[in-house]
Parts: C-alpha cells; structure tokens; sequence
C-alpha cells in the first residue's frame, strides 16, 4: 500500500519548489516568448504603416479600413473632347477616329449622296468631332454590362440616329462637303459673327489699347 499524504493541520499545501536550474530556464523561455511577441508587434506596425509595393502579387489589392494597403485608382471621368488641348485632344481625337473610321461608318454610314453628306476630313469639322465623340462616350457606356441587356437598344434609339441625322444632314456641318463618293470635297462652311454685345465690347477694349480683349 502507498504511503498516503496527509495534508497540513493548518490547510494550507506547500508551495511547489523548483531547482535552481528549472527555474533559470522557465525565466530564459519567458523572455524569448516575450521577446517575440513585441517583435511580431513591430512588423505589424510595419505592415499597417508603408504600402505595399505594386509589384508584389497583393499590392494592386487595396482594401477599405486597412492602413497603408493601396487603394485603386478611381478611373478619369470622360470629358468633352472640345475641353482638351494639345497632346491630351489629338490622343482623343485618334481614339475617336478609330472607332468611327473602323466601326460607326464601317456598320452605319449609309451611302454619301446630297441627302447624307459625308467627309473624309471630318475631324477638321470642330462641330461634328463634338457630336461624335459624345455619340461615343454614350456607346462606352451603353455597351457596358451594366447598361443592362437593353442598353445597346437605347444606344441605337436615343443617341446613333439622332447623332447620325444630325451631322450627316442636307443643311448640316457636312453639307458643303462630299455628296457624292466619286468626288471628295471639303469646306469649312462659316459661322454665324460675333453678337452685337460682344463686337461692341471688343472695340472699346482696342480703344483703351487692349485689342482682342473683350470687357468682362
């Protein structure tokens, strides 16, 4: 039979005692866990802090609510063609023609005669590079999957025949120019003189010595 413990008399058990030894080494683990720990805490400081380069397989995944993860760039909102200049509109103005040069005429330009007017020097045509270039925004746009299964059948409806018939009509920017595909033209019809407020205006201004200043 085992020699039973009898506890204390006055119920308190004693208190377990390690050597030295064990002792020494249980402090030595501590610290190393301890140590650990704050420098896993460094690197996640880190990690919140500095982005994370764009050429590592997760930095183009910017996440709302994370500190220092990139967020994707919003896309540029289009803009009228006719509020560019320089570099910026002649790059536009070479994506427009390619799409009208390769698909809108290509698909729905109809035969050039006196009723329907064509040029082949349209982007000189500062109004009708205005009406097309909106005419494809909109087909951006209604062609997206968002537009919807419908949104190709609005583009049709609401923006090409309206566009089309416009640009392309007997008394229109066109009208001097090609109506009939055997013989190439094109005239820059002119507009209508500057109104009487403004003409006015422009002569006080060349009277006080500021010519081509308009009065604000």
């Amino acid at each position: 039979m085992p020699e039973s413990i009898n506890p204390p008399e006055d119920g308190e058990t004693e208190p377990v005692r390690l050597p030295e030894t064990d002792l020494e080494s249980v402090q030595a683990s501590v610290r190393k866990l301890l140590e650990q720990s704050a420098e896993q805490a460094r690197q996640l400081d880190s990690l919140a802090s500095a982005p994370l380069p764009p050429d590592t397989p997760f930095g183009a995944f910017g996440m709302p609510g994370f500190a220092g993860l990139p967020q994707q760039p919003a896309p540029p909102e289009p803009r009228p063609i006719l509020e560019l200049e320089g570099e910026e509109y002649e790059d536009e103005l070479d994506a427009l023609s390619d799409w009208v040069d390769d698909f809108l005429v290509r698909v729905y330009g109809a035969e050039v005669t006196t009723a329907a007017p064509w040029c082949e020097q349209w982007q000189e045509h500062v109004d009708v590079v205005a009406w097309l270039h909106a005419l494809w925004l909109a087909y951006q746009q209604h062609k997206d999957p968002e537009a919807g299964l419908s949104g190709l059948f609005v583009w049709h409806r609401d923006f090409l025949t309206h566009a089309m018939a416009t640009v392309r009509a007997p008394g229109g920017p066109l009208s001097a120019c090609m109506t009939d595909p055997d013989r190439p033209a094109h005239r820059l019809l002119p507009g209508p003189a500057p109104s009487n407020r403004t003409s006015a205006a422009t002569e006080e201004s060349e009277e006080n010595g500021e010519p081509g200043q308009a009065a604000a």
